[in-house]
């Protein structure tokens, strides 16, 4: 179940006045519309198309939309209702057949038909392949906890809440024609139709021609499948409208006031406006965000699979961490896959630190406020994740009691019990590493002055034993890399990782040491001289 909106604290009325968050900047201008237009209620929408499994681009949408709807109750102290709808395109049939289901021989006799006519490929749980794939968004819209009202194309049209304005577009046919036959090429031109039947005799959803639209009737007559003229009602979901005209519909239908969408959206934007217009409504305020792209640099795709989805993220790190990655800069284009995660999860970690010793002014910057509504939780974590990462490679903690036992020494009276979060982190960096780590560590032996260089700091580490000092331990570790002049030092460090680590980055040194140990750190240095790591890897 969606959860309830949450409460604001009218501490932050006043200071989000001036607030410069980009939440606030595109929430003021909501709150000129709705002074522009007298509204009563702000409605949010966002759009998914389960033509694939949800990926985390969709999610994105709904984060990044509530945190707009909160910075405009705060703006307007509250005194506005607000409803987020999240809208799925599930009556668009399905043209092409996904890459990531089990069988696509399965699904090839339902191409064409719509999404909530094709069967589910996956289970046996859900009755069309759409229903399965709102369901997965669904599932995790509710446990991150968005408040949100969820719509389903396939049944707004069917129960006709369409179907006023559907009879509107039929008046208006060639006003809607005018706009969108200058964005189609010349042959496109000569068949194109807003209405798109779904045929009586297949249950397909028909690209064809209108040989006749009445408006007077409220009907549509067409070539169908058997070569026979038909005519049915454009009402009670008999026909849908083209993708373009369809976002323009339905902002006039349910009187939308804002709504995001991707780079790839920014061209048809004035269609959609013009649309809607015609259909006499007024276009919402719009934001537009870059997209996300896969580790080689290619937009990510829910039919394609690229990139991460919602549960391989949710696999190696927490909601937070993900919605953090949603708000930093969200008109640049970033890239989304696996190496990204352990940044965000030790960038939240430190936004959260700082919010309680921030004033209220400060707090409305701090991506921590807007990822929790205002509510931050209370979590100093000890250690970093990608500490943990690393001293995950090093010990080949292959669970977390292993790891335990390097934190508590770091951490005196730590215990999963008493640091609840720190727990969960390290249950996520035992997971990561074993996935994403171990299989693709590549360690390499030393150089003659890397060697003479390692030998000397595990000998002058020696006189350290039990010592948890990580700036003396640092401050050691970098007088080792001067006295062996390595020119940058840089490259003292990164010969640390690929040689002991396996890896071409690391955390600070003297922290690694402070937890993993002394003892532990001169071993790991006598075997990497020794050649083991390279024989292990």
């Amino acid at each position: 179940m969606p959860a309830p909106l949450p409460t604001l604290d009218p501490a932050f009325f006043e200071p989000a006045q001036a607030a410069r968050a980009w939440p606030f900047e595109e929430a003021r201008k909501l709150v000129a519309r709705v002074e522009r237009l007298g509204l009563e209620e702000v409605l949010f929408e966002t759009g998914y198309g389960p033509s694939g499994l949800p990926h985390i681009g969709t999610f994105g949408e709904v984060a990044r939309t509530t945190m707009v709807r909160t910075a405009f109750r705060l703006l307007t102290r509250d005194q506005i209702p607000t409803r987020l709808l999240c809208f799925s395109d599930d009556m668009d049939g399905m043209r092409k057949i996904p890459d990531n289901v089990p069988s696509k021989a399965f699904l090839e006799p339902f191409l064409q038909r719509p999404l909530t006519a094709v069967p589910d490929p996956w289970t046996n749980e859900y009755a069309s392949f759409g229903e399965h794939n709102n369901a997965m968004l669904r599932r995790f819209l509710d446990t991150f906890g968005f408040n949100y009202e969820f719509a389903s194309a396939t049944e707004y049209y069917k129960a006709g809440r369409f179907d006023a304005v559907l009879l509107r577009a039929a008046e208006r046919y060639d006003d809607i024609m005018k706009v969108m036959l200058p964005t189609l090429g010349e042959e496109r031109q000569a068949t194109y139709s807003p209405f798109l039947p779904i045929s009586p005799m297949s249950g397909r959803v028909l690209y064809v021609p209108m040989k006749e639209v009445n408006a007077r009737d409220g009907t549509v007559t067409f070539t169908d499948e058997d070569g026979r003229d038909t005519t049915i009602p454009v009402t009670g979901g008999r026909v849908k409208l083209q993708w373009k005209p369809d976002f323009g519909m339905r902002w006039a239908a349910l009187g939308v006031d804002f709504e995001m969408f991707g780079k790839d959206h920014q061209t048809n934007q004035h269609v959609y406006d013009k649309i809607c217009s015609i259909l006499g409504g007024t276009p919402p305020e719009h934001y537009v965000y870059e997209l996300f792209l896969d580790e080689i640099g290619q937009k990510i795709s829910k039919s394609k699979g690229n990139g991460l989805t919602i549960d391989e993220w949710l696999t190696y790190a927490s909601e937070e961490s993900l919605a953090l990655y949603m708000f930093q800069k969200p008109r640049v284009a970033k890239r989304l896959y696996f190496d990204v995660i352990p940044r965000a999860v030790d960038e939240y970690y430190q936004f959260v630190d700082a919010y309680h010793a921030q004033d209220a002014s400060a707090r409305l910057e701090n991506p921590a406020f807007h990822i929790h509504a205002g509510h931050p939780p209370a979590a100093t974590m000890p250690i970093t994740f990608s500490l943990l990462l690393n001293i995950t490679s090093a010990s080949n903690a292959h669970d977390t009691d292993v790891l335990w036992g390097f934190i508590s020494r770091y951490v005196p009276g730590a215990t999963p019990a008493t640091e609840p979060e720190l727990d969960r982190l390290a249950s996520y960096a035992v997971r990561y590493f074993n996935d994403r780590v171990k299989p693709t560590k590549s360690f390499r032996a030393p150089t003659d002055k890397e060697r003479a260089a390692l030998q000397d700091l595990a000998d002058q580490l020696a006189p350290y034993e039990g010592l948890h000092n990580v700036e003396q331990l640092q401050n050691l570790v970098y007088e080792v890399g001067k006295t062996h002049q390595f020119e940058p030092l840089r490259d003292w460090f990164q010969a640390i990782y690929q040689v002991l680590l396996g890896a071409e980055q690391g955390p600070r040194f003297g922290s690694f040491i402070a937890l993993y140990g002394v003892a532990e750190t001169r071993q790991l240095i006598a075997d990497a001289l020794a050649g083991k790591l390279l024989k292990a890897a």
